[in-house]
């Protein structure tokens, strides 16, 4: 027994450390495919104007929920160091990666005793998933992950963990009335980095209240951090963060697609996970066990968003997934210690399953040109992004741009015309969402399209290069070509 357990300590040791150093390379790479852009341009803007940065990704002085604390705090080290906006990704990316792994041992040494729990638990959080990889921030999977590694999502993620437990230990009695200022500091920390795992921190961190069925005066300590957490909440300079609950029918849409193939991405888990969870439950008690009453929120939340079509609901699913992905690793850990193989076993092959299914991810380590096969195929080319135009784009020029290039110019310094991600807080968005289409509009005439120019102050165009329909307008000169064949033209005054 005590050969089997040490094997199982071993490889699950090794794995997490292999998964943990892939991660790193990552972060040396730092992919784009996703919300880069936005957060770049987030920080590049801060470090411009800690006080007054104006709108992320167009020329308007609006608020924005992309200014959170930690964005502010990368704004600054980008202000006195003097280093690239990508540099401070990068610097950002692996203190979120130190957050997140301390906050799950932290909060998996709450969980059991086993100290090989620890990286069983880490090894389920990146691998336990489906046949399809699963990306989105907030989300834990290793090929989702190593895509946001630099969001906010992750740093929020990881302080989650240390939340809950901070939160366990305040239900066993074991701190303080000012444990429950520091939690309502930290629970709106993680509510303004990133709302969606803010959300999921707060179910997560009922779960262990409800299930720690703590006295009244432990809950008054609890009351206490609420108070201070609202009040953060409610002094934050850069947004009203209470604005956003009114953001729901702009953000339904795009959120749809969680709601899509749930089974091909979530079946080891929602097998295994499922598994481990009834087991605790049985063992510990349903409604005492933290993991099983986390896991019924978060179904519970995330039915409801599927039956109403409140699709942006869907931001949830890490409060389902995250408490079966702990409950196998926790479970597998105690099956190590007393002999039972088969627990041992089946834990294995599904989290061997998991990284198959992931194992495109190395691509954004090593590159297209040097992987198998039977890799290739499952490697997601990153964007190539825009910096081919800082040669003649200035910080603070305006960039007329299709959406999806939209989503990337900013991160360079410059503002684009129509925002490359819904913004709840621009009012005319659907105004330059218009002025868009008129002007990239085949046949639109040339006073239309000077109109629409001069309207927001537009000084270059970037458009495909292969039937663009600004071919030959007067009113632009060619000045640049980028790899993928798009032009860059320069507004003629």
């Amino acid at each position: 027994m005590t050969g089997r357990f040490s094997a199982v300590r071993v490889v699950s040791g090794v794995g997490a450390g292999l998964v943990l150093v892939l991660l790193l390379l990552v972060v040396v790479r730092l992919p784009w495919i996703g919300d880069l852009g936005m957060h770049a341009a987030t920080v590049e803007r801060l470090r411009h104007s800690l006080t007054d940065p104006g709108n992320p990704l167009v020329d308007a002085d609006t608020p924005s929920p992309y200014y959170s604390p930690w964005t502010v705090l990368l704004g600054c080290l980008a202000r006195v160091s003097g280093w690239s906006v990508f540099v401070v990704l990068r610097v950002g990316a692996v203190v979120a990666l130190g957050v997140l792994g301390s906050g799950v041992w932290r909060w998996v040494r709450t969980l059991s005793g086993r100290g090989v729990a620890v990286p069983l638990v880490f090894l389920c959080l990146v691998l336990l998933w489906g046949w399809v990889p699963f990306d989105w921030s907030g989300l834990l999977g290793l090929e989702s992950l190593a895509l946001t590694v630099a969001y906010p999502s992750v740093l929020a993620l990881g302080l989650a963990f240390h939340l809950w437990a901070w939160v366990g230990r305040v239900v066993r009695g074991s701190v303080g009335w000012g444990a429950g200022v520091g939690l309502g500091v930290l629970w709106a920390v993680v509510l303004l980095c990133h709302q969606f795992s803010g959300v999921v921190a707060s179910l997560g961190a009922l779960a262990v209240v409800v299930a720690g069925r703590p006295g009244g005066r432990v809950l008054a300590r609890l009351g206490v951090g609420v108070l201070v957490g609202v009040g953060v909440l409610w002094v934050w300079p850069y947004y009203d963060f209470f604005a956003l609950f009114g953001a729901g029918s702009a953000l339904e849409a795009v959120h749809r697609p969680l709601y899509a193939g749930l089974g091909a991405r979530l079946w080891l888990v929602g097998v295994v996970g499922v598994v481990a969870l009834v087991v605790r439950g049985r063992r510990v008690g349903f409604g005492r066990d933290p993991l099983v009453v986390f896991f019924v929120l978060g179904m519970l939340v995330f039915a409801a968003g599927g039956v109403t079509g409140h699709w942006s609901w869907g931001r949830v699913l890490p409060a389902v997934v995250i408490p079966a992905q702990v409950a196998v690793g926790v479970e597998v850990a105690e099956a190590a210690a007393v002999g039972r193989r088969v627990w041992v076993a089946g834990a294995a092959l599904a989290l061997v399953v998991g990284a198959w299914a992931q194992v495109g991810a190395v691509g954004f380590v090593v590159g297209r040109g040097v992987l198998p096969g039977w890799v290739e195929a499952k490697y997601r080319e990153p964007w190539e992004g825009y910096h081919w135009i800082t040669r003649w784009v200035g910080y603070g020029d305006v960039v007329m741009a299709r959406r999806v290039p939209s989503r990337e110019i900013p991160a360079y310094g410059a503002y684009t015309v129509v925002p490359g991600y819904p913004d709840f807080f621009l009012s005319d968005e659907g105004a330059r969402e218009g002025a868009v289409r008129a002007y990239f509009a085949r046949g639109a005439g040339g006073g239309v399209r000077k109109g629409i120019l001069e309207e927001y102050g537009v000084r270059w165009v970037v458009d495909r290069g292969r039937g663009s329909s600004l071919r030959g307008d007067a009113g632009l000169r060619e000045v640049g070509r980028g790899p993928r064949g798009e032009v860059l033209y320069a507004v003629v005054r």
